[in-house]
């Protein structure tokens, strides 16, 4: 069986084909730049149309969606209703959402017979209960406005936890860890008896750890503050947060690589300061899973940096726990939710 993934970015698309059983990977493709000025490939039907894909030869196709709101807990069979609910939860994500959408629609045009399955980033933490994912604000905004906490990178999380799971020789549903995925986005992740308990990300992606660009954890009265003194509007401030802030606000750039190798003030704060975040992170986590089997690096920085992994790491506490570094496949995840969804 042939099954195609396609991870339709705000402005680029992956695209891996694989055959299963033996997860061997027969193409792997990335189209960047997508609708930007100066690019070749204005949409997202133009770039599936570069991969000169033969559809026919494709069994399934599954596709990362970012945002699956309180409607979708795990993976699904794509038909129209399924679609005009993505498009609801499009507010939620309104930079993937579309992209998403557009892949989807995309494959329907060209291959209409092929099923198509939607994998979530946000299902995995769909487990966590209501005094991990409700906000202390009026209860109405939860009600009304859907205003909770839904936590991202889930499909890395839970390629992570079976990768983990693997190699302590522990059932899924047995263990207990503390997955990072550390890279220009970053979230943390305690899951507990294999199922998500918290996570670091909450209503958007900009909630939690220090990240490339994005400022993580901060008063929310500060934006309130901004405003009124520096008189910039929500785009504004949006773009400040999510794309100014982080690493690249606190030392000029986001590739940790190129700041371990720095010795200015800057860049020193800066690795400062994003570690203790993950610190902090692990610390409530610990008291959380009250047993934690093992710490889990991966992503970009995690899986690379032995730097960041080392200053972690150099804890009294934390030395005394297991520390496992796994690359991440959330491509092969989602085949395998595919499967599920077509076993069914």
């Amino acid at each position: 069986m042939k099954i195609a993934v396609i991870n339709c970015g705000s402005s680029s698309l992956k695209f891996k084909l694989f055959e299963m059983p033996g997860a061997k990977v027969l193409r792997s493709e990335l189209v960047e730049h997508i609708g930007e000025p100066n690019s070749s490939v204005a949409n997202h039907f133009e770039a599936i149309e570069s991969l000169h894909v033969n559809f026919s030869e494709i069994d399934a196709v599954g596709h990362r969606v970012v945002h699956g709101g309180e409607k979708f807990r795990g993976s699904v069979l794509i038909d129209d209703a399924v679609v005009q609910t993505i498009r609801k939860l499009i507010p939620l994500a309104p930079l993937h959402n579309p992209a998403n959408l557009e892949g989807i629609e995309v494959v329907r045009q060209k291959a209409s017979n092929i099923p198509q399955i939607a994998v979530f980033d946000t299902a995995f933490h769909t487990t966590l209960k209501k005094e991990a994912f409700v906000y202390a604000l009026s209860y109405a905004l939860y009600e009304k406005h859907d205003i909770r906490r839904y936590g991202f990178h889930g499909t890395s999380h839970a390629c992570l936890l079976h990768k983990a799971a693997a190699l302590l020789g522990k059932k899924v549903q047995e263990t207990n860890i503390i997955t990072l995925h550390l890279g220009n986005g970053a979230s943390a992740c305690a899951i507990k008896k294999g199922k998500s308990c918290d996570t670091s990300m909450g209503f958007t992606p900009l909630e939690g750890l220090v990240m490339g660009s994005r400022c993580g954890d901060i008063d929310p009265a500060i934006v309130l503050y901004l405003q009124k003194s520096l008189h910039v509007n929500a785009e504004e401030i949006d773009e400040m947060l999510n794309k100014k802030s982080g690493l690249l606000g606190l030392c000029g750039e986001n590739d940790v690589r190129n700041i371990e190798k720095r010795t200015d003030e800057a860049a020193k704060m800066a690795m400062d300061i994003m570690v203790r975040r993950i610190q902090k992170y692990i610390g409530a986590y610990m008291v959380l899973l009250e047993d934690v089997d093992a710490i889990v690096f991966s992503g970009g920085i995690g899986e690379n940096s032995s730097y960041v992994r080392e200053r972690v790491m150099n804890n009294k506490i934390l030395k005394n726990i297991k520390s496992l570094v796994i690359k991440t496949d959330e491509e092969l995840q989602i085949v395998n939710e595919c499967l599920e969804v077509l076993k069914k």
